[in-house]
């Protein structure tokens, strides 16, 4: 759900402008869930990898006013949107700076920071352990980290589609055979352990939408549809479905959406963690 880099860590969603404008929207619909329990108060120097488009970063400034946000991330097209989307809001103007990145081997001196942000990141990286050791690096003692995961076994829509169903085994597989990981919300507590992070804290949450939110039940599903039609490119080029698939899970998502008694359900896992 994130944004990583051209090269060596294969980005499933791609990089489109279509992409990209998806990745402002999904901040938006899920900001309400996602930041309700995360706390920045008294920081003022945050790291957040992965910053993609600069979405969650322009969330992050505008709830933490005391706030400054360095964003790293290993594309070039992403930081320059970035770039665009932050310094046309005024709220964030000289409160965030942007540098291209490896997470595995961030450049800066141990302790530069006092708290970290990870968000639909570590799903698509190859060495997620590496990631979150060079992290707690460059965290200051009592320093905190909140990282945010899918768990993408836990999709559920009704009514039942088997295009649907068969299109998304094949784009997990396919992110877990370019070294990714879809499953990786769960893992989030033993991977911050195996870091050398303490008071580690994990808290599952969901997006569960039936009849009493229709309006965005269809919302959501309608962006789902683009999120799974984000892959389809990648995934028929690598044998991983077909065009006929693709076409009939389109069919079943509109269907569904149109549907008096639709039921959509996600799962993901945000854990939180200090340092010491």
């Amino acid at each position: 759900m994130s944004n990583i880099a051209k090269g060596d860590f294969p980005y499933i969603h791609g990089f489109s402008d279509e992409e990209q404008s998806r990745l402002i929207r999904q901040a938006r619909m899920f900001e309400g869930t996602l930041f309700s329990h995360i706390d920045y108060s008294g920081v003022t120097r945050l790291l957040e990898v992965g910053c993609g488009v600069g979405a969650q970063t322009e969330i992050l400034l505008r709830r933490f006013p005391d706030l400054h946000v360095t964003g790293i991330d290993r594309s070039p097209i992403q930081l320059a949107a970035a770039e665009h989307n932050l310094s046309s809001r005024a709220w964030c103007e000289s409160r965030y700076t942007l540098r291209q990145a490896d997470a595995t081997d961030l450049p800066f001196p141990d302790r530069s920071f006092d708290a970290a942000y990870l968000c639909w990141v570590l799903e698509h990286m190859p060495s997620p352990a590496r990631v979150l050791s060079e992290v707690r690096r460059v965290l200051s003692p009592g320093a905190v980290v909140y990282v945010t995961e899918v768990l993408n076994s836990s999709f559920f829509l009704d009514p039942y589609s088997p295009n649907l169903l068969r299109y998304w085994m094949a784009f997990n597989d396919h992110q877990y055979d370019t070294g990714g990981d879809p499953f990786i919300g769960a893992k989030l507590g033993n991977l911050l352990l195996a870091g050398g992070y303490r008071d580690v804290r994990t808290e599952v949450m969901n997006i569960h939408l039936d009849n009493r939110q229709p309006g965005r039940r269809k919302q959501m599903i309608e962006f789902w549809e683009d999120v799974l039609l984000s892959a389809a490119e990648q995934l028929i080029a690598a044998g991983k479905t077909d065009a006929t698939t693709a076409e009939g899970m389109r069919s079943e998502l509109q269907a569904v959406r149109n549907d008096p008694n639709a039921v959509f359900f996600f799962a993901f896992v945000q854990a939180t963690a200090l340092v010491y």
